[in-house]
């Protein structure tokens, strides 16, 4: 966490002065991306996260169990469920994916990338598929509006983490396709899916199970954050709800636990620990778990995002208040 922070404001201070118009403190780490083709326009955005290149690794591959034999995760812990028809269901629990942050795995014939940012509580999966290449995602180090800048592996491109599209390099403008994913609790998952997968714990000497940004949900600013805040009063590190370019805030779900709107019909259920909160994962204070389904009762891809990443990233987006 400090190594990060430490990170941020050094970048910070080296990259916040006028003269910053071009990419090249970054190109002698990254030789072969194409720094001309991008469509970032302010690089003092870019910010480092402290670690380098790979310094969060990425997974790839990883080994599941079934969920009735896990014996390390807490009831209330977080996990992200992945529910492809015809495979049996994953879980990735965010006790993994807090240090790694991406994995790399293939459902049946579908190679997903399943993400998540702890900066942004950012939790979406990707389809790997790009014309005619399957991409291995990995991590930059880098971050922009606080949130993850990922690269693949073929072509060196980057990308933004939670609008799953290419900023930099040979792929710039792509974008990759949202698989229907959710975060829930662990026993939610563990009770419908007793004989569904889990993520096995990772070969990697990590504090699996504590949470580095201990009460990072609480704080009134991301760090390091130079965007607007939010509008409508919404504190900047509430969660929301997002579907598209539509934002939900989740005390509104709260209040009234089955909204349809949009098109789309949003349940709220208590019993999933916030990943932001106390030092451990399974201690964080209850914000529940969201599920969206579309008029068919089929799951629609969706993120439950702090309020600022939505403002930064959707600027023009909509806010559903209910007013």
């Amino acid at each position: 966490m400090w190594t990060r922070l430490v990170g941020i404001i050094f970048a910070t201070l080296v990259f916040s002065g006028p003269g910053v118009a071009d990419p090249s403190f970054w190109k002698h780490e990254w030789p072969a991306t194409d720094f001309s083709r991008t469509q970032i326009s302010n690089w003092a955005e870019i910010l480092s996260g402290g670690p380098p290149k790979d310094g969060i690794l990425a997974l790839q591959d990883p080994e599941f169990i079934h969920a009735i034999k896990d014996t390390r995760i807490k009831p209330r812990e977080p996990v992200i469920t992945l529910e492809i028809d015809g495979q049996s269901p994953r879980a990735y629990p965010l006790r993994y994916l807090t240090w790694h942050e991406i994995v790399n795995d293939r459902v049946g014939a579908l190679p997903v990338a399943v993400t998540f940012c702890p900066l942004c509580n950012s939790a979406v999966t990707f389809d790997r598929r790009v014309r005619t290449r399957t991409l291995t995602f990995g991590v930059t180090g880098k971050l922009r509006n606080s949130d993850m800048v990922m690269y693949d592996r073929e072509t060196q491109s980057w990308w933004q983490q939670a609008v799953g599209t290419a900023i930099v390099g040979e792929l710039t403008g792509t974008e990759l396709r949202l698989v229907p994913s959710w975060l829930e609790s662990w026993e939610e998952f563990r009770t419908r899916n007793p004989m569904g997968l889990v993520m096995e714990e990772p070969p990697f000497n990590r504090s699996y199970g504590r949470n580095p940004y201990r009460g990072y949900d609480s704080r009134k600013r991301p760090f390091l954050y130079n965007g607007e805040l939010p509008p409508h009063g919404i504190p900047a590190l509430a969660r929301v709800v997002r579907v598209g370019d539509r934002a939900w805030p989740l005390t509104r779900l709260m209040a009234d636990p089955q909204i349809t709107e949009a098109g789309v019909r949003i349940s709220w259920r208590p019993g999933q620990a916030s990943a932001l909160d106390t030092g451990r994962i399974a201690r964080g204070r209850d914000v529940g778990s969201i599920r969206v389904r579309d008029s068919q009762g089929r799951d629609v891809a969706h993120d439950v995002m702090f309020a600022f990443a939505f403002h930064a990233f959707w600027p023009d987006g909509v806010w559903m208040l209910g007013k």
